[in-house]
């Protein structure tokens, strides 16, 4: 009898396989103190190993190219952190080893990203990678990798490191399982840009038996130990099926009776748009700006925002990649879980709830004036619609002032909301009267509602996009929008779940935006359904208590039973 268990699934597909487990590195070196006088001898050794460590990474993304590149290459920034190396230095000095201070100093320097918010804490994972890899090599063990086999397999590790996926072959790589990571994880990000199902977040991942054969459903999240011939032969059916209906939906996306529901990509920037273009994105309907200011090269560019030329570059390499299409461009969301030197408050009690992004823009008006002057500059001669909208908007004051900003700037563009506050849903019809458009930020939006922070996984169920209350409020902004002539899109995670897409669709959203890898899945699950069906779907799912029972309701609905 196979045991179905579940974790949360980041990347579509099923794997059938048996399991291979990662392997480590010895992780901890001894605690033990070391001649002073041999400190220089043990700072070079830590420096040579830094700048091993940093070029292999560096190769390893030249190797990989595209999205991974860039993953593996901020790796390597992290290896020649000019603070991490005068703090291990510092540590050598002392007393320390070679390998026990790089150990001691990434461990003080982990504990400052994991508290610092989601966006930073979701690279602590890339940061123990760097630090197991220095230290392999200062103490002469292997290299934490991907295990050796002539025959395809399912891996199964506790996390896995960039460096590790990117090279994954995909032809031998069935499918993953880890215990640790989520959906904003480096490792779901490249295991949906390798196209290879992966199912994170699942407890007790390291303790499945090697060898064991295992089926992984990149969609669900079910992991099934031990199934039977008949089961796998029942999955092989259903990912067949799945693989066809993508295959036989194309074009702009619509519902089965011709209503239309544009498909549009989330982008963090340039790299993102070819996936965007081969997935058929009608558009962009979340370009997060942020990334081009949280990514800066060097420790000296974190201390002011990029400049208003190479602000131009980044915006129009996009613009120019969907003629004659909606971007819709977020401006710059800092604070709480993406803080910036030069924009962010350093102490507050809780930044989730304090200065962060338009209220960071407004305290701070003349970074707002040079994204929205680049961006102006970068769609001069075009033919693009663009459309730029604010995050964290509360009310309708919040909304005037972004929209005066933008008619200040002389930018030629739709003015928009995020809804990521409940007060903004709530008063939806309000905040209409300043902008032309929202766009509901599902994530921030059950935060809010929920008062569940987002990085704790105790509070995981209240983050479930499926919860009715969340429903309740995307049916009040979409029939706000509705009333006022106006359009509501999501460019939230739950657009990217092609059951509840279609509920979305029933609750009035005119637009749906989401990482590129999910929009073909979204496309074929809507081409099944008539809009007076989803709208049944969404009827059902409100109707509920629970985010379990609102997702069985609707898929009655949707399945015809």
């Amino acid at each position: 009898m196979a045991e179905t268990l579940r974790g949360v699934g980041v990347s579509h597909g099923v794997a059938i396989g048996q399991i291979r487990h990662m392997g480590t590195a010895v992780l901890e070196p001894p605690a033990q103190q070391a001649p002073t006088e041999g400190a220089p001898r043990e700072q070079a050794r830590a420096r040579q190993a830094v700048e091993a460590v940093a070029a292999d990474l560096q190769a390893r993304g030249n190797l990989a190219g595209g999205e991974a590149q860039a993953v593996l290459e901020a790796q390597s920034l992290m290896a020649l952190d000019p603070e991490l190396l005068a703090d291990v230095e510092r540590r050598i000095t002392v007393g320390s080893t070679a390998e026990r201070a790089v150990y001691d100093a990434f461990a003080s320097y982990r504990a400052l990203l994991a508290n610092a918010g989601e966006y930073l804490a979701g690279r602590v994972a890339d940061l123990d990678d760097v630090r197991n890899r220095i230290v392999a090599r200062l103490m002469g063990v292997p290299m934490p990798g991907v295990p050796d086999s002539d025959e395809p397999y399912v891996l199964v590790a506790r996390d896995l490191a960039p460096a590790d996926t990117a090279l994954l072959d995909p032809a031998l790589v069935l499918g993953f399982v880890t215990e640790e990571g989520g959906p904003t994880s480096h490792s779901a990000i490249l295991a949906r840009a390798l196209g290879v199902p992966a199912v994170v977040a699942f407890t007790g991942a390291t303790g499945l038996p090697e060898g064991a054969v295992v089926a992984v459903d990149g969609s669900t999240g079910e992991v099934l130990l031990d199934p039977s011939e008949e089961r796998q032969a029942e999955l092989r059916r259903v990912a067949a099926e799945r693989r066809a209906a993508l295959a036989s939906a194309s074009g702009p996306g619509r519902t089965s009776d011709g209503h239309p529901v544009p498909l549009l990509a989330n982008i963090g920037g340039p790299a993102d748009v070819t996936a965007a273009l081969e997935a058929g994105a009608e558009g962009v309907g979340l370009f997060r700006t942020e990334f081009l200011f949280l990514d800066n090269p060097s420790p000296e560019d974190s201390q002011r925002a990029p400049s208003e030329d190479a602000q131009v570059v980044a915006y129009r390499a996009v613009l120019e990649a969907f003629p004659e299409s909606r971007v819709v461009v977020r401006v710059l969301d800092a604070g709480a879980d993406k803080p910036l030197d030069f924009l962010t408050p350093g102490e507050e009690p809780n930044p989730a709830l304090g200065v962060r992004g338009l209220r960071s823009l407004l305290e701070h008006p003349d970074v707002l004036r040079t994204q929205l002057r680049a961006l102006a500059r970068a769609a001069e001669g075009l033919p693009v619609y663009l459309e730029v909208m604010a995050p964290m908007v509360a009310d309708r004051i919040d909304a005037k002032a972004f929209a005066d900003a933008c008619r200040e700037a002389g930018l030629r563009a739709k003015y928009g909301a995020m809804v990521e506050i409940p007060s903004a849903a709530l008063r939806a019809r309000s905040v209409l009267q300043e902008v032309e458009f929202i766009s509901l930020g599902t994530n921030d939006l059950a935060q809010y509602t929920f008062a569940a922070d987002r990085q704790l996984g105790s509070v995981a169920r209240l983050q479930d996009p499926w919860q009715p209350a969340l429903l309740d409020l995307v049916a009040l902004a979409a029939e706000a929008a509705r009333a006022t002539g106006k359009s509501c899109g999501v460019c939230g995670e739950a657009a990217a779940d092609p059951e509840l897409a279609c509920v979305l669709t029933g609750l009035g959203v005119t637009s749906l935006s989401m990482g590129a890898a999910s929009i073909p899945y979204v496309r074929a699950r809507l081409a099944k359904h008539t809009l007076a069906q989803c709208e049944r779907a969404a009827a059902a799912a409100r109707a509920t208590d629970t985010a379990e029972q609102a997702r069985a309701a609707a898929n009655q609905v949707l399945s015809g039973e």
